[in-house]
C-alpha cells in the first residue's frame, strides 16, 4: 500500500479522530427562540509570565426544540452558518441546571 493510500485511510492506517469542532459550555441565555448563548471557558498558560489564566468565549447555538435552560451544561458542535451570528448547534445536554 502506498503512503498516499495510507494517508487517505487505508486498511493499515490508524484510526483518526474526526475533524469536527466540539466545545462544552454553560448556557447563559435562553431568551431567543431556538437559540441559546453558550459560555465556553478554557484555561491557558500565559506565554510570558506562565500564570494560568481563564479565557472565555460566547457562542450562539441552535437549539431546535427549545430544551436548554439557563445554567445547563451543554456540548455544542460547529455547523454551517445558520444566521449572522449563529454557527453552532447543541449536540446534547450533559447536565440540567438545578432548580432552586
Amino acid at each position: 500500500m502506498t503512503e498516499q493510500q495510507q494517508a487517505q485511510g487505508g486498511a493499515d492506517a490508524p484510526a483518526r479522530r474526526p475533524l469536527i469542532a466540539t466545545e462544552v459550555g454553560r448556557v447563559v441565555s435562553d431568551k431567543m427562540d431556538k437559540t441559546v448563548t453558550v459560555l465556553v471557558e478554557r484555561r491557558v498558560k500565559h506565554p510570558l509570565y506562565g500564570k494560568v489564566v481563564t479565557r472565555s468565549a460566547k457562542y450562539h447555538a441552535h437549539d431546535e426544540n427549545n430544551e436548554c435552560r439557563e445554567g445547563d451544561l451543554v456540548e455544542i458542535v460547529a455547523t454551517r452558518k445558520l444566521s449572522r451570528t449563529k454557527a453552532w448547534r447543541v449536540a446534547q445536554v450533559l447536565k440540567k441546571a438545578e432548580v432552586v
